[in-house]
């Protein structure tokens, strides 16, 4: 699934961390290639949009990963697929990323189809170090990607307004960038009076078409319905492993 100019997956995963010093390497080596000079897809477009997301089995040290396909104008599920692994990677803040990626880019590869865009359970730029898995899993794939997390991590924000579609700056608390912290990402309202969510760019998307999708395929529940398929599938491949 790799495209001109981006890094090969195949080398990246013969070479793939043990450990967290290695690990911090690989980020300091890969941030670079984020793309952020690109708008990315118009939300709704005529295309696919692909929602990832895995579980675990701690005492087997399994993880399950899914990935799942929709019509990015209707919501409706088109293709699905499930990979199922060994975790490589001790459990380490901020590293979370190399604990899912191999599984996830198998459960990727899988699908019958190149996703136009793909969201993640997680982070992109709202990340300590800038790389979540969001940026991690696009600069591998070449793919568009945005990150939905569900908690803020490590930033603070202030509570957006109570009506869906609102939004606030999610915030560095030590960034420089404007007096407020430098923004890595936002809180959006998703729906009325229901907590937010965090959405931080990727790779090859922006910020305000990022908080445009997040809203587009979030129609009905506080989660996007990419996030919630997904999470439903790689918990049924789980049980099922």
């Amino acid at each position: 699934m790799d495209t001109p100019g981006t890094i090969s997956c195949d080398d990246e995963l013969r070479h793939w961390p043990t450990d967290e010093a290695q690990a911090r390497a690989v980020q300091d080596r890969l941030r670079p290639f984020v793309r952020l000079d690109e708008p990315g897809p118009q939300p709704g477009f005529a295309g696919t949009v692909v929602g990832v997301d895995v579980a675990y089995d701690d005492e087997r040290n399994v993880v399950a990963a899914a990935a799942v396909a929709l019509d990015a104008r209707t919501r409706a599920v088109v293709d699905e697929a499930t990979a199922v692994g060994q975790v490589s990677f001790p459990y380490i803040p901020g590293l979370l990323a190399f604990r899912e990626i191999p599984t996830v880019l198998e459960a990727l590869a899988r699908l019958s189809r190149t996703p136009d865009l793909v969201v993640c359970d997680g982070y992109g730029l709202a990340h300590p170090r800038r790389f979540g898995l969001a940026s991690h899993l696009g600069v591998l794939t070449g793919l568009p990607t945005i990150g939905v997390a569900k908690n803020p991590f490590t930033f603070r924000y202030e509570p957006p307004g109570p009506e869906r579609g609102a939004t606030s700056p999610l915030l560095d608390r030590g960034g420089a960038a404007t007096e407020g912290g430098e923004e890595v990402g936002r809180a959006v309202r998703t729906q009325k009076g229901v907590k937010p969510v965090f959405v931080s760019v990727g790779h090859r998307v922006d910020l305000d078409r990022a908080c445009a999708h997040t809203l587009h395929l979030a129609a009905e529940y506080r989660l996007p319905e990419t996030t919630r398929a997904a999470d439903s599938l790689c918990r049924r491949a789980l049980a099922s492993a």
